[in-house]
Parts: structure tokens; sequence; C-alpha cells
């Protein structure tokens, strides 16, 4: 499963951390007592998404552990950039924190031509802190079941069947084109603010497809208004045992794009703050209320050290890279 090779290639990576000159926070002074008053997890997405419904669940157990109010602030936008340049630019202390996604992290740098911040320089990375599979679904009014049948119905109907993901240059959106690209299709992409937007529109019908984060889109899968037609990871998911893989599927060798959740401070975040907040989030995403409540929805939480997580990030954004340019993406 995705999640557990992402877990794997965290943890291998922590080799490559002395080498990786990417993602170091700037040493300073570590304020004498934290947190005195209310953190903010800033969400770069709208409400109702996999990465929201995680953050709320989280800092729903980091306000019992730290004492102190922790919320969400769902600031979405420019896919996900918003939300991360608010971060990048907020003070260094602590009370503001980025609750990423590939998007704005690793994949922006391929995809957008000028950015407002430098995810390398201006954020600090804490941990990495989940991961899910991407889901092709289809509104069961559709017609389709498999993901082959999808891909013949696209041949007869090019530019007319629509994905929703959550944004531009998201993950959502290059596992799309990536189709395209392998399967000979040409969908067409709708993007949102947000995986829980563009779930709704799918379930209600106003577009036919969605390539989102498996979180969203369960419930829905459960109740039979949304027709799975497979995951994006090179092994079926525990949790949704019947989905095949794409590449299973529908024969497309090679076909995995991975989706994860992590947490962010501004750059010259003292270094030991950084470490007592990863902490905090490796002891709460380590308990079992926490990890069954995210199972549920489709998410597996992997915590990581701050280092181990700046080369996993070094290795993803290389990797994205790769997959952005055999997408046939253009930056924009």
């Amino acid at each position: 499963m995705v999640h557990v090779s992402i877990r794997r290639r965290a943890a291998l990576l922590a080799c490559a951390t002395a080498a990786a000159g990417l993602w170091a926070p700037t040493p300073a002074r570590a304020q004498a007592a934290y947190p005195t008053r209310t953190v903010t997890i800033v969400v770069p997405y709208a409400a109702g998404g996999g990465h929201d419904a995680m953050a709320r669940i989280v800092a729903e157990r980091l306000t019992a552990r730290l004492g102190q109010t922790v919320i969400v602030e769902n600031r979405a936008g420019a896919n996900g950039m918003l939300g991360a340049e608010a971060v990048a630019r907020a003070a260094p202390d602590g009370y503001t924190m980025l609750f990423a996604s590939p998007a704005e992290i690793v994949i922006a740098p391929s995809a957008v031509k000028s950015m407002r911040y430098d995810p390398a320089k201006d954020l600090a990375p804490v941990t990495l802190a989940g991961t899910t599979p991407l889901a092709i679904v289809a509104n069961a009014a559709l017609g389709v079941k498999t993901l082959p049948e999808l891909i013949a119905l696209a041949k007869r109907q090019p530019k007319t069947l629509a994905f929703g993901t959550s944004g531009n240059g998201t993950s959502q959106h290059l596992a799309g084109a990536w189709l395209d690209n392998l399967a000979g299709i040409d969908l067409l992409h709708v993007p949102y603010k947000g995986a829980g937007p563009a779930t709704n529109d799918v379930v209600g019908g106003t577009i036919p497809l969605a390539i989102v984060g498996m979180a969203p889109v369960l419930p829905h899968i459960r109740s039979g208004r949304l027709v799975a037609l497979a995951v994006t990871t090179p092994e079926r998911v525990a949790w949704a045992p019947e989905v095949p893989t794409a590449a299973e599927t529908a024969g497309l060798k090679g076909y995995e794009v991975s989706h994860w959740m992590g947490v962010f401070v501004p750059a010259r975040t003292p270094p030991e703050l950084v470490e007592r907040l990863q902490r905090d989030y490796a002891a709460v995403l380590a308990g079992p209320e926490v990890k069954e409540r995210l199972n549920g929805i489709g998410i597996d939480p992997v915590a990581s050290t701050p280092a181990q997580f700046k080369a996993f990030l070094v290795a993803d954004r290389e990797r994205f890279a790769r997959m952005y340019k055999l997408s046939g993406l253009v930056p924009e």
C-alpha cells in the first residue's frame, strides 16, 4: 500500500539528511514556555476533505496534550499555496503551523513558474503525519463500474467527461493527467478549492468523476452513491480491499501517485521547539483512538523525525518533477 511504501521511504531516506541542505530550520533561541495561548493549524484547503478531517482529529488530541486550545483554520486558494504562504510569513514561534499536502510543497516548484514563497527555504518540516491513497470514483449514474469501462467511454467521448480534484497542480490533478497520458484519453479537469467540494459535486451529479483522497469519498463508496473504479496505489488498501489498483485493472504499468499530509512551521522556528512539536505530534499519532478514527476515513497516521521528513521531501520533489514531465502538463 502507498502508506507503507511512504513510511519505508521516509525511514530509508533518513541517512541522506546530512547531504540534503534543504528544509533546515535556522537556529534561534527557544521560548521559555510553550504554549501559553491558542495554537493554529492552517489547512490550505476547504473544509470537508481528508486534510481537514485529519487536522481536526489531531487538533483535538493536541489540545489535550498541550493544555491550550488548538484550532484548525481553512485558508483555501491557489492550490494550497495561499495557506502555505501565510504560514511561511507567520512568526516563527510555534503558534502557526501548516498541515500540508504535496501540491504546495513538492509539486508547485514544477507546476508554477513564479511562487511567492520557497517551500525549501521558508518552511521547516516537523513531521510526516499521514498518507492516503487516491481514488478514482464515478457517480453511479454514469454507468461505468470499472476503470477499463471508463477508459472505453472516454475514448468514445473525448474532452467531455469531467473529473474534479482539489485544485490545479495537486497530486489529484497529476494523477488525472498521467491517466490521460497512459490510457490515451482526454478527460476534462475541473479544479476545486478542496477535495470536499469536488466530492460533493460528483455525489450530486454536477460532474461525473473525481480523483481525490480516499477520506471524503469512502462513505459514499460504502453507501453506493459513488463507484470506486480504482486506487492509484501499487497495492490494494486494507480498508477497501475490493477496489482494484489502476495498474492491475487497466494494465497501466508504473501508474502510482502517492498522497501525504505533513506538518510545517515557519523557517527560523527554534530547533528545540520543532523537536518538541514533533514529539507531541508523534505521541498523538501513535494513540490507538486516533489511529482507529483515521483508518476509519481511509488515512494511515505516519510520524517521522524532522530529519527524516526533510530527506523524504527532497526525494519526493524529484519524483514528482519526473512524474510532472511524464504527465504532459505544462507549468503555468
